[in-house]
């Protein structure tokens, strides 16, 4: 037996991730790390008495190439006499018609995919070919979204899968690197198909692999690997400590909730949030663990609060006609920031590119005069006798006169966001040209950008 399959046995029995006698699906693209995996498995099954399946899904992205792909795997399947299921789906049009990114569209369909084989071949785990390489790169993609420490521990060896929690999802190649997999890949003359378009810079996981993390070895850290991995050992132990601590003041809390650490104060907030269904991001976090009594807006006529003890509760609206009564008060701090109100994350930043500066058009932003607009705003909803003056308008008018004129249907109307500046005018309307009365001028010393998406 090779080195690698020692190690890789070693692995698996120590941290009991393929108990003998199992059925095993394994999932395979047929890209190098996936027919590794396949074979590594194949060779040990005999002696571990597992029942190998194989599953490929084909995204159809690559055309010819996607198709070239299913076949290896037949191929390879049929040669290791195993069992293998294809399906093929088309996820360009599942990702516009669900309002996914290309990656999130293929991740759903892939496992929901890999769940559904498994359910019928009543097989409960699912072996997949992440390694090292793979946790690094998703570190940095987290760090960039600001994940907390739950999120930057990163992938477990073993999981319940979140399309089925009876389903484990298995990753036996955590400890190898992507160098270890090519290296027996050449040694046994394993057949892979590489995808091009991993070479291609158009994603931010692409740029992370082939322009990040080169740079970072070369210039800053030579172990960069190593020096992550043990940091993500590190803030995972954390995390867990902190959910454990956490789920012991839920069940019992005998604690007063502003007496816990910071840490947990937020973790027991996230996990409220969690079972309610809301998604439970960084700001309404804070929003709720700073303000007791205070409604937060998290949609169309629903909000959250938490109590002084620390319960999460969730308030909806009688009628989805009424108009939206819920409003919040943002003072601006620093230089940045952002805050989340009725499903839109806006965020801000001052600088002091003056009117002259040329301004690039872009959706979901605009500019304002950050002097005038004050220190402190007020987000709301549209209500009955709101008036507003867009630039280009001499004088301002009714907001009802304004939608009816943009022809922005009744019940859109109550869903856009307003914000009033410091004196109580507005000088933003969702939707709408910015205020003639809060625009950049040439007296202008400092400006105001303002974002916002709809989640």
């Amino acid at each position: 037996m090779s080195e690698f399959l020692k190690r890789l046995a070693s692995q698996i029995q120590s941290r009991n991730l393929l108990p003998s006698g199992q059925k095993i699906l394994v999932a395979v693209s047929g890209g190098a790390d996936s027919m590794v995996l396949l074979h590594a498995l194949s060779s040990l099954a005999k002696k571990s008495r597992w029942k190998i399946t194989v599953a490929h899904f084909n995204h159809q992205l690559r055309g010819s190439s996607s198709d070239a792909d299913e076949k290896l795997v037949r191929r390879i399947a049929a040669a290791l006499k195993l069992p293998v299921f294809v399906e093929n789906a088309q996820v360009k049009r599942f990702a516009r018609e669900s309002k996914l990114s290309i990656e999130m569209a293929a991740r759903k369909l892939r496992h929901e995919f890999f769940v559904k084989v498994a359910r019928a071949r009543k097989i409960r785990h699912i072996t997949l070919a992440h390694h090292t390489d793979d946790r690094v790169e998703q570190f940095f993609l987290r760090v960039f979204r600001g994940a907390g420490g739950e999120g930057l521990a990163g992938m477990k060896w073993s999981a319940p899968s979140p399309w089925d929690s009876k389903i484990q999802l298995v990753r036996p190649l955590l400890d190898f690197s992507r160098a270890d997999l090519r290296e027996f890949a050449v040694e046994k003359k394993i057949e892979f198909r590489e995808d091009a378009t991993n070479l291609q810079l158009d994603t931010l996981r692409n740029r992370v692999r082939n322009e990040l993390l080169p740079l970072l070895h070369e210039k800053y850290q030579p172990a960069i690997n190593q020096t992550v991995l043990r940091l993500m050992e590190i803030v995972g132990a954390e995390s867990e400590a902190v959910e454990r601590l956490a789920g012991d003041w839920l069940r019992n809390a005998g604690v007063d909730f502003e007496s816990l650490p910071v840490a947990v104060q937020r973790r027991a907030l996230q996990s409220q949030l969690n079972s309610l269904g809301r998604a439970a991001d960084f700001v309404l976090i804070e929003s709720l663990r700073q303000s007791a009594g205070v409604a937060v807006s998290v949609g169309a006529g629903i909000s959250v609060s938490r109590s002084p003890a620390g319960k999460v509760t969730l308030e909806k609206a009688g009628s989805v006609n009424r108009f939206g009564q819920g409003m919040r008060a943002v003072k601006f701090s620093g230089e940045a920031g952002e805050v989340m109100f009725e499903s839109v994350m806006l965020d801000w930043k001052f600088d002091r590119l003056g009117y002259h500066k040329r301004l690039r058009a872009a959706t979901g932003c605009e500019y304002f005069d950050a002097d005038r607009v004050g220190c402190a705003i007020k987000l709301r909803q549209w209500q009955p006798g709101d008036v507003f003056q867009p630039i280009g308008f001499k004088s301002a008018a009714k907001l009802q006169d304004l939608f009816t004129n943009e022809k922005i249907p009744r019940t859109r109307r109550r869903e856009l966001i307003i914000a009033e500046a410091t004196g109580g005018k507005i000088f933003w309307v969702e939707g709408l040209r910015v205020s003639e009365q809060f625009k950049l001028t040439r007296d202008t010393k400092r400006r105001l950008v303002w974002r916002w998406r709809r989640q």
